[in-house]
């Protein structure tokens, strides 16, 4: 069998990139060029030009990579019907950007569905959107509008984005701001992918202010604690900031609101499991 190394082989052929395909699947980087290699050296073939730090294709290889996406979407197909086809049992995967919608409608799914096993992964908006496409998940909750026409949405609610500072910060005595006010100020992010880190970026471009550094902090758990000891400020989503004597809100002028949709591929939305979460999320926003 050839799974792992027509695994390995479509990962790196989509992000061109060992180290990137490995970190995505979870392996080593050894173990994915050893997988490629083998691949190669027992059919005789070169898959990959080497040149430089990004593999390209051949000609082989691009020949061979729809014929491996269409396997793929095979085995996911198979393991989906085989996760949803038991009429009391079966297991629900889903990818979220955030915790605060989707785990009350996970609540009121385990209540009426106890013997289904749910599990949820949080990520980044591009990373969600990634796994959904790659059925990795059944479902997704993103911040992130996807307008593709194979996706079905819904929206589950929507958030201002605020200011978050600490209460000896120099910004704390204030209600409300411009976003000018943010210039000069160390501000802490999100990674790349990240709708929330989009929105401010393009908020400070549209008022002309320049923050006085950046520090890219990869989850919304390290930033609140980064803000918690006044390293820095941040722009997050009402709903994100947590009740804390240290930490001040600040409103912001013409701040956009940021959304939290649901995604469920059109080609799954019918099976039983998404169609039973996808009902639930209708009936709470209605």
């Amino acid at each position: 069998m050839l799974a792992a190394e027509l695994k390995a082989f479509h990962m790196v052929a989509r992000l061109g990139s060992i180290t990137q395909a490995a970190k995505k699947l979870g392996l080593s980087q050894p173990t994915v060029t050893t997988q490629i290699r083998n691949l190669e050296a027992q059919y005789g073939v070169e898959l990959f030009y080497r040149g430089g730090r990004r593999l390209t294709l051949s000609e082989e290889g691009a020949r061979l990579l729809p014929m491996v996406q269409r396997l793929l979407q095979q085995e996911a197909d198979i393991e989906f019907f085989l996760r949803n086809c038991g009429q009391l049992q079966g297991s629900l995967r889903i990818a979220a950007t955030a915790p605060y919608y989707v785990l009350d409608l996970v609540k009121r799914f385990r209540e009426r569905l106890p013997q289904i096993q749910v599990t949820l992964e949080i990520g980044n908006s591009q990373q969600v959107i990634e796994a959904l496409e790659e059925y990795r998940v059944d479902l997704a909750a993103s911040s992130q509008l996807e307008q593709d026409a194979r996706f079905t949405r819904l929206v589950l609610g929507q958030d201002p984005l605020v200011l978050a500072v600490h209460r000896c910060h120099p910004l704390a005595a204030h209600k409300r701001l411009h976003a000018s006010a943010l210039a000069g100020h160390c501000l802490l992010v999100r990674e790349a992918g990240s709708t929330t880190r989009l929105l401010t970026e393009q908020m400070l471009r549209d008022a002309g202010a320049a923050p006085g550094a950046v520090l890219e902090i990869g989850s919304r758990e390290s930033i609140r604690e980064a803000v918690l000891r006044n390293i820095g400020i941040s722009v997050i989503a009402r709903h994100e900031v947590p009740d804390n004597p240290e930490l001040r809100v600040i409103e912001l002028d013409d701040a956009p609101l940021i959304p939290e949709y649901l995604y469920c591929l059109k080609e799954r939305r019918a099976a039983r499991l998404p169609a039973a979460f996808l009902a639930l999320a209708r009936e709470s926003t209605e």
